[in-house]
């Protein structure tokens, strides 16, 4: 046996020819703005990205580099002349931040009709709620991912190994809001393997590189590898690929998996803004 793959990249290619399409019948053009707060090159690098996708469907976009000194108040000053500008209709602070700055009180100032990452407590809160209006991105994406297999996610027991609001509690909440019956694992819990093992969806996001084996994994599992490491200049996931795809009955690949799923949630997230917006403007 040996799982199929799921390729977040091929997904992610027919989501951007959708909002392309989908663009062609609005007057108006989608813009994203991303902060960027110092020069990390993890994050100069994904918001090539991010910037790369935008031109693929056709967005606006927009990235405002601020030197690493920037204090917390000129931060959310700049937010907020973000927030007044109508051509701007999502928008997103790259993480990490420096440690002099409190990142909620920076998300916070996002105006959630604005909060292209979906995570502003007011969007956090409609997604504790079960009123799921826009989304965090990842765990949109996993959840699109895990559509991909064609089986229901209702009834299915889905275990969360990371309780991060930005990924596992998040996506857990959306699992649990499709009927899953969900539980949390994390650094404090015993036995982690038996927890695991009974997972018939099993979503990793601890950044422990190939921390999961095929001994931890249900048969016929669908595998969700949200983690991305770099061993010896390659890319690996918390997920033991080469073991465990022998096991389960879906896995992501890493990369090619999750990561561009995120991306394209933003997209997606960023037009359903827009269309809000101009919604209210009419």
């Amino acid at each position: 046996m040996s799982a199929e793959i799921l390729n977040g990249n091929r997904l992610a290619q027919r989501i951007r020819s959708q909002i392309r399409r989908e663009l062609k019948k609005r007057k108006f053009t989608p813009g994203l703005a991303v902060i960027q707060v110092g020069d990390d090159a993890a994050s100069t690098l994904y918001i090539k990205h991010k910037q790369r996708d935008c031109e693929k469907v056709h967005f606006h976009s927009e990235v405002h580099r601020l030197p690493v000194e920037t204090t917390q108040a000129a931060l959310i000053q700049h937010i907020e002349g973000l927030n007044a500008r109508q051509d701007i209709h999502g928008m997103l602070v790259q993480m990490p931040l420096p440690d002099t700055i409190d990142e909620r009180a920076v998300i916070d100032t996002i105006t959630p009709h604005k909060d292209a990452d979906g995570l502003t407590l007011v969007n956090l809160g409609s997604l504790l709620l079960n009123r799921e209006c826009i989304t965090p991105c990842t765990p949109t994406g996993i959840i699109r991912l895990i559509e991909l297999t064609g089986e229901s996610i209702e009834g299915k027991h889905a275990v969360c190994v990371g309780r991060s609001p930005l990924v596992g509690k998040s996506v857990g909440l959306m699992l649990l809001n499709r009927n899953a019956t969900v539980t949390y694992c994390h650094s404090r819990t015993k036995n982690l393997a038996e927890q695991t093992q009974k997972a018939d969806i099993l979503v990793v996001a601890i950044g422990k590189p190939e921390f999961i084996t095929a001994d931890m994994v249900k048969t016929g599992a669908t595998v969700i590898d949200v983690g991305i490491s770099y061993v010896a200049h390659h890319a690996v996931g918390d997920v033991k690929f080469d073991e465990v795809k022998k096991v389960a009955g879906f896995i992501t690949p890493v990369p090619g998996g999750v990561g561009p799923m995120t991306r394209a949630m933003l997209l997606e997230n960023t037009l359903k803004l827009a269309t809000v917006s101009y919604g209210r403007q009419a």
